[in-house]
Parts: structure tokens; C-alpha cells; sequence
């Protein structure tokens, strides 16, 4: 099991945290997703790691921005 944390920027409120959520839970692999509001901070729990691309995408999809 593989635990990344990333950086999202432009989150500002609970519907936020749910669009990532539910962007990021999409991904093939991804078991979890754990979104902190106040630091912007996405833990995301997988089976095996998860190529920063899928993650930046989904982000994005989501309409906010990978920091790191």
C-alpha cells in the first residue's frame, strides 16, 4: 500500500474537498482519498503507487491546481 500526499491550490469550502474527492477516487488503484481544507493537502492511500500525472489531471478536472 502506497500513501502520496500532494498540494492542491484553490480550495475555499466543503464542495471543493468533495469535487477532488470524488476526481481523484476515479483513478484505477486509488482506495482513498483524504483532503485536509485548511493545509490544501490530498493524502491519497493506493495499492501501489500512482503516476503524478493521473493525479494533476484529476486535480484539474476538478478545477484546482497540483502545487506539489
Amino acid at each position: 500500500m502506497a500513501v502520496s500526499t500532494y498540494k492542491v491550490s484553490g480550495m475555499t469550502c466543503g464542495h471543493c474537498v468533495s469535487t477532488v474527492t470524488s476526481e481523484v477516487t476515479k483513478i484505477d488503484g486509488v482506495e482513498s482519498v483524504d483532503v485536509k481544507l485548511e493545509s490544501g493537502e490530498v493524502d491519497v492511500t493506493s495499492a501501489s503507487a500512482i503516476d503524478d500525472a493521473q493525479i494533476k489531471a484529476a486535480v484539474e478536472e476538478a478545477g484546482f491546481e497540483l502545487v506539489s
